[in-house]
């Protein structure tokens, strides 16, 4: 990569590597060195970790396995290479280095496929093999950093987000994550790149039982609940996808012009079958083809023969093939129409059998279009084998995105509308969940924990702690019927499945015969008015996800909660915004939309319901490990949301650290 700096290789019995003068050991160096390749074994790593250490080097790659990632003797050895370091820091274990691309500036020890540039992104992952893959794509993404982190005992994600984001060079960061090493840290690290529109796209594995199981034998790191993970990211603002393709397609889009603004889109080709393609592989996607308006229709009409329908997406047909001119006037028109980012759907023919100069016009009217309206365009091959890389990089420098793929361009627009979404919300650290030493919890009984949440505004059912049949009675023709008897004790967490719980009892032999039925499964019983008048029964809590903080959790609830899993999570603390949000894309929000001729629910006091649990939980955010309201009664608009039934546990006060 041409770096002209002095190289010394370091060995035990040659007196020379590759044509350099070899020294015996890292005392015999003629100087400390800025940094090391140490691709010895693992023992061998621990002890040059040290020498290194010793002789003042800036920093070291540790290439080896066997540390962290295995069970046997692996936390232990990985223990004594972080003691050897000391205050040195280092890559790895069990990773492949890194490649600076800006500077031509590698350690790594095995081929690579990129080239010297001025300006890219900067890519962080932490498999190695993972690393060399990227560095081999040919989707002329510009490469300034490679970066592989293995076991992340040194440096980790958050302290490699902080050096690219101090490189001005630096456009884009994209993240492949197998688990997160210093999460307040990383969450730090992300709001500087949101504060400084600095986008961070991550591929996060573990979305599978399977693929969290192998997140964590690769590089033993805790994948993290999936959903808590999504629920991180949107909290500190990094963008996640689900595919490297669309990783790599959207760093492109993000270098070419930044976050996008919104998600309306334009699609253009000469072919009807392209036109249904794109506009099928839309479905689903957070994306629009926004129609056009009739005068916007009129004027991109009057740019093309009358045989042409005007539509997005728009099948432009062949008569102006090869007319740049006359292209460049449609694309305009198109565009001047404000889209988000306009398409142009083109397959290169084959550069070894046929002649693709004819495609020419299309890219230079598109260009030419961008140009003249300012508005962001890509050309995307619908296979992505069509999009050679000579012309994907031409078509980049031109200021186009070059895109391989319909399913996969979508995706990367959707990903560059949502580093848009997140950059303008309002920035705040999560509330992390303190470290708790085994799991001694206290468990409130559900009287107690209503009545705390009630201080904090939560709605409750009139009710009244009693212990004998009589005392029920007495209470439920006070209440009025119908009412609910359940079983009270501390330890009581799903009464249906216990039977702990007898509903819409409407006189007094019912509420006898039921307190009856409830001997000896408490050690109190909980009298309470029944809640009536519900449309929706729903779930809200705040649980504590080890290492990411705590999470709101909103969906739908009562005893299908586990069937329906309808649920959606926010890291705490959220805004209002976040909440009626979060809720609004729930399928149980339809219910309370006046389904079916039904009254309006009331959204209100759901959002009011989610706030005051969310205070709670920041009030004892020392030692709350669980609160859950389920169900969450929603009743008519303006009739509120009451709590029927609610668990709080809280750690003991030894068990916190």
């Amino acid at each position: 990569m041409g770096f002209d700096g002095a190289l010394w290789p370091v060995h035990p019995r040659l007196d020379e590597v590759e044509g350099l003068k070899a020294f015996r050991s890292v005392a015999d160096l003629p100087d400390a060195p800025d940094a090391a390749f140490l691709a010895v074994n693992r023992d061998l790593t621990i002890e040059a970790m040290a020498a290194l250490a010793a002789r003042g080097a800036g920093g070291a790659v540790a290439y080896a396995s066997g540390f962290a990632e295995i069970a046997k003797g692996g936390a232990e050895r990985q223990a004594k290479l972080i003691a050897a370091a000391g205050a040195m820091p280092f890559f790895g274990p069990n990773c492949y280095g890194f490649i600076n691309y800006f500077d031509g500036v590698l350690l790594w020890p095995d081929q690579h496929g990129g080239e010297r540039v001025a300006r890219g992104v900067a890519i962080i992952t932490q498999s190695g093999n993972m690393g060399v893959n990227v560095t081999m794509q040919r989707r002329a993404l510009p490469l300034g950093y490679l970066v592989t982190l293995g076991n992340q005992a040194s440096i980790g994600l958050a302290r490699m987000i902080e050096a690219a984001l101090d490189d001005a060079r630096v456009t884009a960061i994209g993240l492949h994550i197998e688990g997160i090493d210093d999460v307040p840290a990383f969450a730090k690290a992300a709001l500087r790149a949101r504060n400084m529109g600095i986008p961070l796209v991550a591929l996060k594995i573990g979305r599978s039982p399977a693929g969290a199981r192998l997140a964590v034998s690769h590089t033993a790191s805790v994948a993290g609940q999936d959903a808590a993970v999504d629920a991180f990211f949107e909290k500190v603002g990094v963008v996640r996808v689900h595919s490297l393709p669309v990783l790599l397609d959207a760093l492109k889009i993000l270098h070419a012009f930044g976050a996008l603004s919104g998600r309306d889109i334009a699609s253009l080709s000469c072919s009807g079958g392209e036109a249904a393609l794109i506009a099928d592989a839309a479905e689903g996607k957070r994306v629009r083809f926004r129609a056009l308006d009739t005068a916007q229709a009129a004027r991109v009409a009057a740019t093309l023969p009358e045989l042409v329908t005007v539509s997005n997406p728009l099948d432009y047909h062949t008569f102006h093939w090869g007319n740049e001119p006359a292209l460049t006037e449609t694309f305009a028109a198109v565009m001047a129409a404000d889209y988000d980012m306009t398409l142009l759907i083109l397959d290169f023919p084959r550069g070894d059998r046929c002649d693709d100069t004819a495609w020419d016009a299309s890219v230079r009217a598109l260009v030419a279009a961008s140009r003249r309206t300012g508005k962001r365009a890509g050309i995307v091959a619908s296979l992505p084998e069509a999009m050679p890389e000579p012309r994907a990089k031409a078509i980049l420098e031109a200021g186009v995105a070059p895109l391989s793929g319909i399913d996969d361009a979508l995706s990367a627009i959707e990903a560059a509308a949502r580093a848009g979404e997140l950059a303008n919300r309002p920035s705040s650290a999560p509330l992390f969940a303190p470290l708790v030493r085994g799991e001694k919890t206290i468990a409130l009984t559900e009287w107690d924990g209503k009545c705390r949440l009630a201080a904090y505004g939560i709605a409750i059912p009139e009710g009244r702690v009693v212990t004998t049949a009589e005392a029920a009675v007495s209470a439920a023709e006070v209440f009025g019927y119908p009412v609910v008897l359940k079983a009270l004790g501390s330890e009581i967490a799903h009464k249906t499945e216990m039977g702990a719980v007898k509903l819409d009892l409407r006189d007094r032999a019912g509420v006898v015969e039921a307190a009856a039925a409830l001997a000896g499964l408490g050690e109190k019983l909980l009298l309470e008015r029944m809640v009536i008048g519900g449309l929706a029964e729903l779930l809200i809590g705040v649980r504590r996800e080890p290492g990411l903080g705590y999470c709101l959790v909103l969906g739908w609830g009562g005893v299908m909660v586990e069937l329906i899993e309808d649920t959606r999570l926010l890291l705490l603390p959220a805004t209002r915004e976040d909440i009626v949000d979060a809720f609004a894309s729930l399928k149980v929000a339809k219910l309370l939309k006046g389904y079916r001729a039904k009254p309006k629910g009331d959204v209100e006091a759901v959002v009011a319901a989610a706030l005051a649990l969310q205070a709670f939980a920041i009030d004892n955010a020392d030692r709350l490990l669980e609160l859950e309201v389920n169900p969450l009664i929603v009743r008519a608009a303006g009739r509120g949301a009451v709590a029927a039934d609610v668990l709080v546990r809280f750690i003991e006060e030894e068990s916190r650290g």
